[in-house]
């Protein structure tokens, strides 16, 4: 193997391919964090290849949204198979989801002032990359209080039509413009809407309503900016071993703990690329390191703190049980004792992977 390698650098063929390789270097590292966490790969693939240089923003989404639309179809299908989504449900997101996505590209094309595009795409990304991660914040912390309060049940809702349609909406409008964030937003939205949902259910039908979504987003994006060949089919051959080897060795990774990383490398990467595009408040068009790294430290000092006082707030200890872990995986009892202030966490139901 080495040999190879050895020969293939005397050759020049590494250089000659040095940018398809470490866009699937990149794609299968990214794919396996998907794997094990579940997060959104718009969330993590755009960025990376924005940082990488492999394209510009408009090239970038249209990429990853093409690549998205073939493995997402899989995950899609083995929920179907388990019986796992709620038809009804995803298909009132279609409803909402696909017109926005197609309509998003042509129409921000058309806002834009020339030559201003690829400035606003990437100011988009970075603020939909800060909405991510705020909105997995958010959900948490709904869980949080659900599982205080005994009342993560779980049953078939009624489906309300004009509401899941419109977080369909906004979901497809987000992942058309920047192949980011529609994961999070319509996660956050469907436990607020569905609460007595259940977990497999729940990413079921937003990986089922997903395909269609990413697939529209796609046509629309390729149709708008084109394709570009030489980034996609790298990106997929990087992108779907690794969200498959991230899968499988998902159970013996600590899934909660590389979340929370990755909420601060997305939160410094939005801010990052809002001050690359010369977002007013940060800068004009030059990208402060010093500044995206104070931002980092800041989080990873605010987080345990913010989070401590919410759990006080809730009656919990600030540190302690019951972990992250256990929040994002509880179910609680059909019938708890109303004498116990601190319902026992029980069951091991992954909210898994959210879709973009």
């Amino acid at each position: 193997m080495w040999q190879a390698v050895q020969q293939w650098a005397a050759e020049g063929w590494l250089t000659s391919y040095q940018s398809e390789i470490q866009i699937v270097i990149a794609a299968f590292l990214v794919g396996i964090v998907v794997g094990i966490t579940g997060m959104g790969g718009g969330a993590l693939m755009t960025p990376a290849l924005l940082f990488l240089g492999a394209g510009n923003p408009s090239a970038v989404i249209t990429a990853d949204l093409t690549a998205a639309a073939v493995y997402k179809s899989g995950g899609a299908l083995v929920h179907w198979r388990h019986g796992s989504p709620n038809l009804k449900l995803a298909l009132w997101l279609v409803i909402g989801s696909v017109p926005t996505a197609l309509l998003g590209p042509p129409l921000l094309r058309w806002l834009a002032p020339p030559g201003d595009l690829e400035t606003i795409l990437t100011m988009a990304i970075g603020f939909a990359l800060l909405f991510a991660t705020a909105t997995f914040a958010l959900r948490l912390y709904i869980q949080l209080r659900r599982v205080r309060r005994g009342q993560h049940r779980v049953g078939e809702p009624v489906i309300k039509p004009v509401p899941t349609m419109l977080v369909g909406a906004l979901g497809g409008l987000l992942v058309g413009i920047t192949s980011v964030g529609a994961g999070s937003v319509i996660m956050i939205a469907l436990i607020t809407l569905y609460p007595t949902l259940s977990a497999v259910k729940l990413v079921g039908s937003d990986l089922v309503q997903a395909v269609p979504l990413v697939l529209a987003a796609a046509i629309a994006n390729i149709l708008t900016h084109g394709l570009d060949l030489a980034l996609t089919i790298p990106l997929i051959i990087g992108s779907v071993p690794g969200t498959l080897l991230g899968a499988r060795i998902a159970p013996k990774v600590p899934a909660s703990l590389i979340r929370r990383s990755l909420v601060i490398v997305l939160t410094m990467s939005g801010f990052a690329l809002l001050d690359e595009a010369g977002w007013g408040p940060l800068s004009a068009h030059d990208t402060n390191p010093f500044l995206i790294l104070w931002i980092g430290i800041g989080m990873l000092v605010a987080l345990p703190l913010v989070w401590g006082l919410l759990r006080k707030r809730e009656g919990l200890p600030m540190f302690g049980k019951p972990t992250v872990d256990e929040i994002e995986s509880a179910a609680i009892p059909e019938t708890p004792d109303p004498a116990d202030d601190s319902p026992e966490l029980t069951g091991t139901t992954s909210t898994g992977p959210e879709s973009r």
